[in-house]
């Protein structure tokens, strides 16, 4: 959650910085309003997901999980929060209207799929093994 407020903050420093990049939206704020709320939701049902499964939320610690989740949201997406954050700052984005803040969301998922989600994915794997392999088969990484 820390990096999504970093990188909000870094999105509006450069809309900030270089207002000549500005883009036009239809409906700026309707789209970020719209944006924020799917984020919102997909993440919220991630984590209820979780706490209904009884295990760890915390993606610092993904040795702690004590089951693996593969039902409701996570039938379509192994990491809904992440899917959620990345709509919120698309939204933040279009809010912004400013095309550096618009290229930050790719290197939100570089970031993500790097240093968050494959050591995640190794710590599931030893775990769950060929669970875990057949879940990764059959449900993709973001959408």
């Amino acid at each position: 959650m820390l990096l999504v407020v970093v990188a909000a903050i870094a999105m509006w420093l450069a809309a900030r910085l270089a207002p000549s990049l500005t883009i036009a939206f239809p409906a700026p704020r309707v789209l970020a309003v719209v944006l924020s709320l799917a984020g919102v939701f997909i993440s919220v049902a991630g984590v209820m997901a979780f706490r209904k499964a009884h295990t760890t939320v915390d993606p610092t610690r993904p040795e702690k999980s004590t089951s693996l989740v593969a039902s409701g949201i996570y039938r379509h997406t192994r990491n809904p929060m992440y899917v959620g954050f990345l709509l919120v700052l698309a939204a933040w984005s279009v809010y912004l209207s400013n095309l550096i803040a618009l290229a930050a969301l790719p290197a939100f998922v570089v970031y993500m799929n790097r240093f968050q989600i494959q050591p995640e994915e190794r710590a599931l794997q030893a775990r769950f093994g060929t669970a875990f392999t057949g879940y990764k088969q059959a449900v993709r990484r973001w959408v």
